[in-house]
């Protein structure tokens, strides 16, 4: 299952929100379906690790998520892997996968990650229900990562990477990070009230 949105539809936050939340609702429910599991044994905040490097503007959209996300989800029990001061990159991501398993067991990874595509797609948010292959844009084999992928769309896929990397408008990055990191923290916040509340209600 894969959702769309282009960053300059006034929406596009809150839709990223809710499709993000149906993609991980239905994540547990796969996972607990015949696995002799409760959903209650799956922490209701996701692990999010935001894929990137800020050495290059198309490929820094990750590491931005990350630190705008960290600063929205201030005093929020959360767990925010890949900053501007603490990316993570192509050489942590054969190490995160065994990490994230040991120290997360009970929690979904969401990843981010920036991604190319067609022309006409760039300025889009796709996520889907599927892991994040990082670096399949620049022709890299990295693990696959997360249960749910959000990836933004920064440039032309092309026979090099050098349009990902060198001629990104800073804008569209800044502008796509905004608003992933704007529909995350509501959707994040929402989950950690409505946790609050179901706590006082047992």
């Amino acid at each position: 299952m894969e959702f769309s949105f282009h960053i300059y539809n006034k929406l596009a936050a809150d839709g990223a929100a809710m499709a993000i939340d149906r993609l991980l609702r239905a994540d547990i429910n796969k996972k607990t379906r015949g696995a002799g599991t409760s959903s209650n044994e799956i922490s209701p905040l996701p692990v999010i690790v935001c894929v990137g490097s800020d050495l290059a503007i198309g490929d820094s959209l990750g590491p931005i998520v990350g630190s705008m996300l960290k600063y929205k989800t201030q005093n929020l029990n959360l767990f925010v892997y890949g900053t501007l001061s603490a990316p993570v990159t192509a050489k942590e991501l054969p190490y995160m996968r065994s990490f994230l398993k040991e120290t997360h067991p009970r929690s979904q990874i969401l990843a981010v990650d920036a991604a190319v595509g067609e022309k006409g797609d760039i300025g889009l948010i796709r996520i889907t229900d599927s892991p994040l292959l990082p670096g399949a844009g620049a022709g890299k084999k990295l693990d696959a990562l997360g249960d749910v992928a959000v990836m933004g769309i920064v440039a032309e896929k092309s026979l090099s990477n050098y349009g990902l990397l060198n001629t990104t408008r800073l804008n569209l990055v800044y502008t796509m990070a905004e608003t992933l990191s704007d529909g995350l923290a509501t959707l994040l916040w929402e989950r950690a009230s409505g946790e609050k509340k179901a706590e006082k209600n047992a």
